[in-house]
């Protein structure tokens, strides 16, 4: 998992309250079980038509937030189903960072294992960053994970609360599995030592 320490990049404002897994990645993208080429089709009803055109008011369409790395977002988002192929879309389509009122709880679990920076902070400093979201491309955000700020497009610091053990996990480029293998060494030993006591196992 690619490690997440300091981003400065463009901000969406998605100001939409309950924005659910359906509409980040709609059900019929879910056949595949690869991480990665899911991008294109985030918040595929939302960006294309029927036809697939691209959708021109969409935030993510227009020209200013193409590139974005965050999303400014309305409260309660990626409610809906568990599919961890919602993380999975924003990932691949480059965004590290959500920011948000509040999650949903199997959202924002997925989000850590994944590579993504969630952040819940009140409703008028999410408005606060909405703002400066809206002014477009050249007022892109720094969130340093390290010092858990937020520096807007004027300099202005926000600070965030974030559980210790999951920002060391992002800060380290840790998901489930690199946990397990930073023990490889205990549990080769136990294996063996194991092994050597019940060989009959």
């Amino acid at each position: 998992m690619d490690k997440f320490e300091t981003l400065t990049g463009v901000a969406a404002p998605m100001p939409q309250i309950n924005v659910d897994t359906d509409m980040i990645i709609p059900k019929q993208f879910l056949k595949t079980i690869k991480r990665s080429g899911l991008g294109v089709n985030l918040f595929d009803e939302m960006r294309y038509d029927s036809d697939g055109n691209e959708i021109p008011d969409f935030i993510l369409n227009q020209p200013a937030y193409r590139n974005t790395e965050i999303i400014v977002a309305g409260d309660n988002f990626g409610c809906g189903s568990s599919r961890e192929h919602a993380p999975w879309a924003i990932k691949d389509f480059g965004i590290r960072c959500v920011i948000a009122p509040s999650f949903a709880d199997i959202f924002y679990n997925n989000c850590f294992k994944n590579g993504i920076l969630p952040i819940a902070l009140p409703q008028e400093t999410v408005d606060l960053l909405m703002s400066d979201a809206e002014k477009g491309e050249n007022a892109r955000m720094t969130v340093n994970l390290e010092d858990q700020t937020i520096t807007t497009s004027d300099g202005e610091v926000v600070s965030f609360e974030l559980d210790p053990f999951r920002k060391k996990c992002l800060l380290d480029g840790l998901d489930d599995i690199g946990l397990t293998m930073e023990k490889a060494a205990a549990i080769e030993s136990f294996e063996n030592r194991a092994s050597a006591e019940r060989p009959w196992v």
